[in-house]
């Protein structure tokens, strides 16, 4: 097997030169998405000024830039439930498709080689894999993911700022290690999936959702992480907590007409985007839809309104 530095080294062979690189579904080229390091979000909701607890922190992270005016840049279609051979066959098939969340699942099953393979494609790796260790073993893991080219990573924000820092500071370095940009870290607060009264009873929390989540986020942005993961029905509270840059991702996206499925607290992507959001996750409203490309310009369209 190719050491991680190796496969980045071919990669790029095989890509060759930024300048010859187009994006992947762009007819003649177009405009190019590609990532540059220390780039930011811009665009979108939120207030001016410092975060709270933010003001005298370094700049670790690599915080991206997207274009606010294209909306395929603000969905990051779900490959869950798939097969490596199908995840790579869908992603390519979709026409205009940008950003791609590569989770537990799938990665465990086709291994950092998807990441890869889907960089190739000329696609940007969401790469959801909710670190939650020590906080040696977290740095390691998140040096792993970003020298593979994964542009957001997931890290769980109840391990700890020591640990939350510890992996942000080695996802840096593990990325410029291998030449890739630096990625964003998003710190999980509280699963979508949970229900309040759920969570207090088995996880014996006194906390309700409402509390726990700014907490969460909180701790995560003072312990220098670029962002967090939560619910569309908390954006709006973080984003007044946390402006811009600070990354709001998304799921339980859910767009008009599709069913809700395992998601607690849901929201359209329209709606989202108004209420903070940086980018939106979306799966199977995609993925199981008889025409996933129609299904993702769908979805654009409601963010065009």
């Amino acid at each position: 097997l190719l050491s991680v530095q190796c496969r980045g080294d071919l990669r790029q062979q095989q890509r060759g030169p930024p300048s010859d690189q187009r994006w992947c579904g762009a007819p003649g080229g177009g405009e190019d998405h590609r990532p540059q390091p220390g780039v930011r979000f811009s665009g979108g909701a939120g207030g001016q000024g410092a975060a709270i607890g933010q003001e005298d922190l370094p700049s670790f992270g690599g915080l991206m830039t997207l274009h606010p005016a294209d909306p395929a840049d603000r969905i990051i279609v779900a490959l869950d439930g798939m097969a490596p051979e199908q995840a790579l066959r869908f992603a390519g098939q979709v026409e205009g498709l940008r950003w791609v969340k590569v989770g537990l699942e799938l990665f465990v099953q086709a291994g950092p080689e998807v990441v890869a393979q889907l960089r190739e494609m000329g696609l940007r790796v969401f790469l959801d894999l909710k670190f939650h260790d020590i906080p040696a073993t977290m740095a390691g893991a998140c040096r792993r993911a970003a020298a593979l080219g994964a542009e957001l990573i997931t890290v769980h924000a109840c391990a700890g700022s020591e640990a939350l820092k510890a992996a942000q500071a080695a996802a840096v370095e593990g990325a410029q290690g291998a030449g890739q940009p630096a990625p964003t870290l998003l710190a999980v607060t509280v699963l979508t999936s949970w229900e309040e009264q759920r969570l207090q009873r088995e996880l014996a929390i006194a906390q309700g959702i409402a509390e726990r989540v700014p907490a969460l986020a909180q701790l995560s942005a003072t312990s220098g992480i670029g962002g967090c993961v939560c619910s569309p029905l908390e954006a709006a509270a973080l984003r007044a907590q946390h402006p811009e840059p600070f990354a709001l991702v998304t799921p339980g996206i859910r767009p008009k007409g599709a069913a809700v499925g395992d998601q607690a607290r849901v929201m359209g992507p329209a709606e989202a985007i108004a209420a903070g959001a940086s980018q939106l996750v979306i799966g199977r409203p995609i993925t199981k839809a008889e025409d996933p490309s129609a299904a993702f310009a769908a979805c654009c369209g409601e963010l065009l309104g």
